[in-house]
């Protein structure tokens, strides 16, 4: 699977090419990203090979991830329909990634591993916030052990009740 997003890059013929693949949660575990519990993604990457030094990657993802409701902590299905291109540039002797729109790679790479850049689009896709839409969808047990928790907080001056 991971191995499908590597390309040839300095073999690869002028043109366009499809690379599709499907990644689940073990694509996601490996890189400390504990927030993805589950995964169901159809990723497609097309190539577009412009000259010797150049090439367009088009990046689209399709399907669910699984994470925490931040509000009860059961397993919340997200959608996931994002795309995400940019050029690619094959000059110099370091990796400059620092342009969203272009990245920079050395001109004695063989190899380009796109599943960075595949990963970050999808956890990019994820909101900042995760809840169940309606807080009834929300784990009621746990729900009740949080309220059962929950501390009011008390203006500057006075004093918290015992």
């Amino acid at each position: 699977m991971v191995d499908a997003l590597k390309l040839k890059i300095k073999t690869l013929p002028f043109g366009i090419h499809t690379v599709e693949c499907h990644v689940d949660e073990s694509f996601f575990n490996g890189q400390d990203q504990a927030e993805v519990r589950r995964a169901d993604v159809d990723v497609t990457l097309e190539v577009t090979r412009k000259s010797e030094n150049t090439c367009r990657l088009e990046i689209s993802c399709h399907g669910t991830v699984t994470v925490a409701c931040d509000r009860c902590l059961d397993d919340l299905d997200l959608p996931v329909e994002v795309s995400y291109c940019l050029n690619v540039e094959q000059t110099g002797t370091e990796l400059d990634d620092s342009n969203d729109e272009l990245l920079i790679v050395p001109s004695d790479w063989r190899e380009l591993d796109t599943a960075p850049l595949v990963r970050d689009t999808v956890l990019l896709a994820i909101p900042m916030t995760h809840c169940h839409e309606h807080e009834e969808d929300c784990n009621s047990a746990m729900l009740n052990v949080l309220e059962n928790h929950r501390v009011e907080t008390v203006p500057d001056g006075e004093e918290a009740p015992e």
